[in-house]
């Protein structure tokens, strides 16, 4: 305990000098030693609130010669030794925070956050010289808010209120990676479902849009990626708004996460609310067309292939929604969303057939083994097997659907969709698991395919091709393995 008492003695004494005394490199040395000493448990607990009112003061008077220092008549040398014991400082106030709701606390009631989010807020718009210096600085800045943050609800809300949100955009928009990945980790930090809601509002949007930005450009940031998916995600009002607001290039991002948020191990612990399901439907339903545009391998503008891949996630999502996620099978009953994709795949399955173009059925396997082949990278590979996909799942065990899919000629279509085709991995299979759907059940359906044996090439022969065999039992049709000599 003396031994503590002595060190408190020692650092305040050491901090005093500073404050009495123009910056030298004693005084960073000084700090550095304070620095080093808080990594101790009881010492950070030990520190009196005298010693850290003078790190305070020694804060301040830093902030304030800098701001002064912005003249063409500044010395260079001494604004870099400014800024070093500023960064010095903030390590400071970084590690007597670390699991010490005590010093959290103390720091926030001393008034350390409003001086160093206005230090903050000069250094990412100086036009200092000490470029290097100013990173430094702003990235240990950025971990003391992240460190005074944790655990403490109190300090989140203080943050959130003096950064947001032009300092928390500023910060992210920094040309420097390690600033902009600690101001993600205090982003996340900070954000509860009251402050995503604050986010979905005009004026804070962008705000929200480069986070997304971050997560197509810089994908190896987690902490913007645990934002979006963490929270972003379980807000209609914010995704809606940030749809709206984004390029098609963003929305295959953000569709992206989407996307792997779905295929989390439990599906219902993906925080996807309903409305942004009924949403997404309603996107694809109203612009699916875009991806015709594809038919012609050439686009007039990238802009005109961007919505075409937007389409596209946006089909793979709906899929997934509706696979194994009770919570989205209300899509099911969603106006038009079934006839909508029948009539694409009907629209696709036609140009497909009228010329050789990305949507014509293929038998190049080898580009599949990985040989090269650039076709193997088509944007629509597999679209057409997809939207075969959907309608199974929108048709499993509803009557109503699949009587809309017999009306629309769906049921001719999907047979003539059973053939073998590299350009549409696994179709054969997804038309096989839609004929399933559509037959269960439903005397109707299974009528029409009964008359449709061998007449013309939307028959179910097909399926025989692939081993299946339509059998009747008990009145009703079902899809039956056959042996190879049978």
């Amino acid at each position: 305990m003396e031994a503590l008492i002595n060190s408190n003695l020692d650092m305040s004494a050491s901090i005093a000098g500073i404050l009495n005394e123009n910056p030298r490199p004693e005084h960073l040395q000084a700090l550095k030693t304070f620095t080093a000493a808080l990594r101790d448990k009881d010492f950070r607990e030990a520190v009196e609130e005298q010693v850290f009112s003078q790190l305070l003061q020694v804060l301040t008077r830093l902030s304030d010669e800098l701001q002064a220092a912005r003249g063409p008549d500044e010395d260079l040398h001494s604004v870099n030794l400014q800024l070093q014991l500023a960064a010095e400082c903030f390590r400071a106030q970084r590690n007597s925070c670390v699991q010490s709701t005590r010093n959290q606390s103390l720091l926030r009631n001393l008034g350390f956050l409003d001086v160093s989010v206005k230090l903050l807020n000069f250094l990412h718009t100086t036009s200092l010289e000490s470029r290097d210096s100013i990173f430094e600085t702003l990235r240990c800045g950025v971990q003391f808010l992240g460190n005074l943050a944790v655990g403490n609800q109190m300090c989140k809300d203080d943050i959130w209120q003096l950064s947001f949100p032009d300092l928390l955009l500023h910060l992210l928009s920094v040309d420097d990676e390690k600033t902009v990945n600690y101001t993600s980790m205090v982003f996340h930090t900070c954000l509860d479902e009251a402050k995503v809601e604050e986010l979905s509002e005009s004026e804070n949007i962008q705000l929200a849009l480069r986070v997304m930005e971050l997560c197509r450009t810089q994908p190896d940031l987690d902490w913007t990626v645990l934002i979006a998916t963490q929270h972003f995600l379980k807000s209609s009002a914010l995704v809606e708004n940030m749809y709206s607001r984004m390029s098609h290039h963003e929305r295959v991002t953000l569709l992206e996460l989407l996307f792997a948020q779905l295929r989390e191990e439990d599906p219902e612990e993906c925080g996807i609310p309903p409305s942004v399901a009924r949403f997404l439907a309603n996107c694809f339903k109203n612009g699916c067309g875009a991806v015709l545009t594809l038919a012609t391998g050439s686009t007039s503008s990238e802009e005109v292939l961007q919505e075409a891949l937007t389409v596209i996630s946006l089909l793979d999502v709906l899929c997934e929604m509706t696979s194994d996620h009770r919570q989205f099978m209300f899509l099911q009953d969603h106006p038009d969303l079934l006839v909508s994709t029948v009539e694409l795949l009907q629209q696709v399955h036609a140009v497909g057939k009228a010329s050789k173009n990305i949507f014509s059925t293929a038998q190049n396997f080898s580009s599949l083994s990985g040989d090269g082949d650039s076709s193997s990278h088509s944007p629509v590979i597999s679209f057409k097997a997809h939207l075969v996909r959907l309608i199974g799942n929108l048709c499993y065990s509803n009557t109503n659907n699949q009587n809309k899919v017999r009306e629309v000629e769906g049921i001719p279509l999907i047979l003539d969709n059973c053939n073998i085709d590299s350009n549409n991995p696994f179709i054969s299979q997804w038309s096989i698991f839609a004929i399933r759907n559509l037959l269960e059940n439903n005397q109707q359906n299974q009528q029409l395919v009964a008359e449709l044996e061998r007449r013309g090439p939307a028959d179910y022969s097909a399926l025989r091709e692939l081993g299946f065999l339509v059998e009747e039992r008990d009145g009703s049709l079902l899809l039956k393995t056959v042996r190879k000599d049978s």
